[in-house]
């Protein structure tokens, strides 16, 4: 099977998450208790039991999507055959290089930990908004977010490029605002303000950009068994120091994962997309992408035991 892996991001969360992978594979169970013990926190009874809104917080959230992903790999690794690349959107893409042998899962674990304190202290400092954009082109968006950014109200930028008619807006809170209502008088069928912690992938991380490169300088990066596409950059990475530099600049640059997706597409013929982590996300955006992906989700244990057999 030549497949792409693909890796959930924020948002994907839920109590119970994982628990039914770490009662049914010894391997999942390993890796979350591995994770708990690198964190020094039990984050998997956290995943397990709740309660939401703590499971909700950004510091808790990102390993926790991270430590679902990771379990599913260590389960299904042996079965994977010909992969010709992986991508995560925002913290996913540090499971991406998990999946491609370039971090430990409980090194990664500890990056996206620290990466969800920066980013909350960003927010907390200078509290922003994101808001999803719905049934409106790519560009337009932009050009409502470049007319309602001024001295007063301040940024809005295009912040994740989920889909040709689905783009997710971040930046000042007035300034987010006003671009809903341009992208609505523009035509736009739904703007949905979402809850969050900070203008994630806009400016206003800029704060949590140096402590975060200097995380990452610290952690051991080992060249991928296979490429990971950037958010950042939307092109193939094969080189530790590349991958170091754009994660830390996915801090305040858009998600292009649009383009990931095409740059992925082009790699192989007769692709199969395995989204490997909680939900379903990336695979509907998939469908949105490409004409008729051939996609499969891995987030339970029912799902991986159905793609073990």
């Amino acid at each position: 099977m030549v497949s792409v892996l693909l890796f959930p991001g924020q948002g994907a969360q839920r109590v119970g998450m994982g628990r039914d992978l770490a009662e049914r594979f010894p391997e999942a169970r390993d890796t979350f208790l591995a994770i708990d013990e690198a964190l020094g926190v039990p984050l998997s009874r956290l995943m397990w039991e709740g309660p939401e809104d703590e499971l909700n917080q950004t510091h808790n959230t990102q390993p926790a999507i991270l430590a679902h992903s990771a379990a599913v790999l260590a389960v299904i690794r042996p079965r994977l055959t010909e992969v010709v690349a992986a991508a995560g959107h925002s913290l996913g893409e540090y499971s991406a290089w998990v999946a491609a042998g370039s971090l430990t899962a409980t090194e990664a674990a500890q990056l996206v930990r620290r990466r969800g304190e920066l980013m909350h202290q960003a927010g907390t400092a200078r509290p922003g908004a994101m808001a999803a954009v719905l049934g409106l082109g790519t560009a337009e968006v932009a050009a409502a977010c470049a007319a309602a950014g001024s001295p007063e109200a301040g940024h809005a930028v295009a912040a994740n490029i989920n889909a040709p008619d689905q783009t997710v807006i971040s930046g000042d809170p007035a300034a987010v605002e006003r671009a809903g209502l341009l992208c609505k008088a523009a035509g736009a069928k739904r703007v949905m303000p979402l809850k969050v912690s900070g203008a994630f992938h806009s400016p206003l991380m800029a704060p949590a950009e140096a402590g975060l490169r200097a995380t990452l300088a610290e952690a051991t990066f080992l060249p991928p068994s296979f490429p990971v596409i950037a958010n950042a950059s939307a092109a193939v990475v094969l080189r530790p120091p590349e991958a170091v530099r754009l994660l830390a600049e996915q801090l305040t640059a858009p998600v292009r994962w649009v383009e990931s997706m095409l740059v992925a597409d082009n790699l192989a013929s007769d692709l199969t997309w395995i989204e490997v982590g909680p939900g379903t996300v990336l695979s509907g955006l998939l469908k949105r992408i490409l004409p008729g992906p051939r996609t499969m989700s891995l987030g339970t244990a029912a799902e991986v035991e159905a793609f073990l057999q």
